[in-house]
């Protein structure tokens, strides 16, 4: 075990670059993670309007980024950049103008050397990179409205003065132009890493501190490679005091949804380590056809809060266990955020103290849980069951709160608990039983009658009374259906039905459904609170 001194309060000795218009993480989507070199004007203005009526615009996200290949082979005979005529026939301001339409914000791709990435790699042709170009460059950007640059290295060449050279040559261009662009640098694609080795504050808005990110919870790189969440927490840790606002690590953008890789625990986790660190939030998944769940998460409310908290401190990981995890962030009103993350593949409990999160000396506190919403008050301690590849995040106050009444419910029958088919607390999705963990679908919370998971209610489908009645999680409304009574021997009877929670068929096995039946007191009916 590694211990790491109580957090400390001191604000961050880095300072922005000259006109920085990135006061808090910038919040976006970007298409390269999903569509690479696979993209079109259709697929961007589809995002854009996907970004409007998923509620991620209302959750405060605003930049929709075209990265690599939208460029033609060649500059104009002027030397100006423009278009790729097969992907974006109507031009780049015109994209950008739709995307305005609709009240968001336009970001572009280019490269400080001869070519791109696709073009460096040979995904696609020309050299359209913006050596000799960078003032006209800027210029053809801002007159296109666009409002974030990624600026990708994608070179072997050259020595970190001269990356730093480079970089600080475009940032002057791009603010020459009088239009406030957040620029966005990467120094480590196609060249040894230098991003997590120099303070990158003065030069640009944010800058990639790792690797590119693959959607693996582990990869097992360390460099030259694709990263995975826990190598790029590992980078990016120790680099807090560069992060600000005005001046933010970029751990690379998000893979929450990406595929549909990661289970919803670890899209969970790493939105949530993602938000901690005060990183730029950047949406790498296919938003025009991401579930329920990756929506929730991607806009969860007090999780976007902790990642805009003004203040701008990026957590430190003020406790290493291994493979679990203590995470702390400052808040501006006093407040601290922290993240108990577990690494491993197996439950794990995670324990710290108000003391070691930085909170000043008290008579108690109180803790939100974020994802749960559960609430509790302690003298100090502050403690966790925690799934594999799972997080718990509190946000810890002084004082006290009115606690909710939150557990989890273990089958008397099959000594696991109950949980919700899918691990998501989609609606519609069906109550079963699984491995205790204490993730966030096995967390209870009894309120006016209701059982709530995840924010939603415990619920008899389609207002059922049957025999066989299936027990889903819908949005709660006051229904009957969603009214249940703990019983002195266990059993939990629903009050529009008379019925009980059952395990169909005693069946013991994960993912055993549960269902409404006539109440008998068996094993299968009967629950105890953990």
């Amino acid at each position: 075990m590694a211990g790491i001194a109580p957090l400390a309060l001191a604000a961050s000795p880095a300072a922005a670059a000259p006109g920085s218009p990135a006061v808090r993480p910038p919040l976006g989507w970007n298409s390269w993670n999903t569509f690479g070199c696979d993209i079109n004007e259709a697929k961007i203005r589809a995002a854009a309007d996907a970004m409007v009526s998923s509620g991620m615009k209302a959750a405060g996200y605003e930049y929709v980024v075209v990265d690599d290949c939208w460029q033609a082979t060649t500059r104009d005979a002027a030397g100006n950049l423009r278009s790729d005529p097969v992907r974006f026939p109507s031009g780049m301001k015109a994209l950008g103008d739709y995307i305005h339409s609709k009240g968001l914000k336009f970001g572009i791709y280019q490269a400080p050397r001869e070519e791109t990435c696709a073009q460096y790699f040979n995904a696609v042709g020309g050299a359209t990179g913006a050596l000799g170009h960078e003032q006209q460059d800027a210029n053809t950007f801002a007159s296109w409205g666009v409002d974030f640059l990624k600026y990708d290295w994608c070179s072997p060449w050259g020595t970190l003065n001269d990356q730093i050279a480079s970089f600080s040559l475009m940032r002057d261009a791009l603010r020459a132009t009088g239009r406030p662009i957040v620029y966005s640098i990467n120094s480590n694609s196609a060249h040894s890493n230098t991003g997590p080795s120099f303070d990158w504050s003065p030069v640009a808005d944010m800058w990639r501190t790792t690797e590119d990110i693959t959607d693996k919870w582990r990869s097992g790189c360390t460099g030259d490679c694709f990263m995975g969440v826990t190598e790029i927490l590992d980078v990016q840790a120790p680099l807090h005091a560069w992060n600000g606002p005005g001046h933010w690590n970029d751990p690379d953008m998000l893979e929450v949804g990406v595929r549909g890789t990661f289970s919803p625990t670890e899209n969970r986790a790493h939105f949530s380590m993602w938000a901690i660190m005060a990183a730029p939030l950047i949406a790498g998944n296919d938003i025009t056809t991401m579930s329920a769940d990756v929506r929730t998460v991607l806009t969860d409310p007090d999780v976007l809060a902790i990642n805009q908290d003004s203040l701008g401190r990026q957590a430190q990981r003020v406790r290493d266990f291994g493979e679990s995890e203590v995470w702390a962030k400052p808040l501006s009103d006093g407040s601290v955020a922290v993240a108990l993350l577990n690494r491993s593949g197996s439950t794990a409990t995670i324990s710290t103290t108000a003391t070691d999160i930085g909170m000043p000396a008290a008579s108690g506190y109180n803790l939100f849980e974020v994802w749960t919403h559960a609430a509790s008050n302690t003298s100090g301690a502050i403690s966790a069951t925690v799934p594999p590849h799972g997080v718990a995040m509190y946000r810890v106050r002084t004082g006290s709160t009115t606690p909710t009444d939150t557990f989890s419910l273990r089958g008397v029958g099959s000594n696991r608990c109950l949980d919700i088919i899918g691990g998501a607390p989609n609606d519609g999705a069906q109550a079963a039983i699984w491995d205790c963990n204490g993730g966030l679908t096995q967390v209870v919370t009894a309120a006016s009658g209701q059982l709530r998971i995840g924010g939603k209610c415990l619920d008899a489908d389609n207002r059922g009374t049957a025999n066989g009645t299936k027990v889903i999680l819908w949005p709660c409304n006051g229904g009957t259906n969603q009214q249940w009574t703990m019983q002195a021997d266990g059993t939990v009877r629903g009050v529009q039905s008379g019925k009980c929670i059952d395990v169909n068929q005693a069946a013991t096995a994960n993912n055993s459904p549960v269902i409404l039946w006539t109440c008998s007191g068996a094993a299968n009916q009967r629950w105890t609170r953990v």
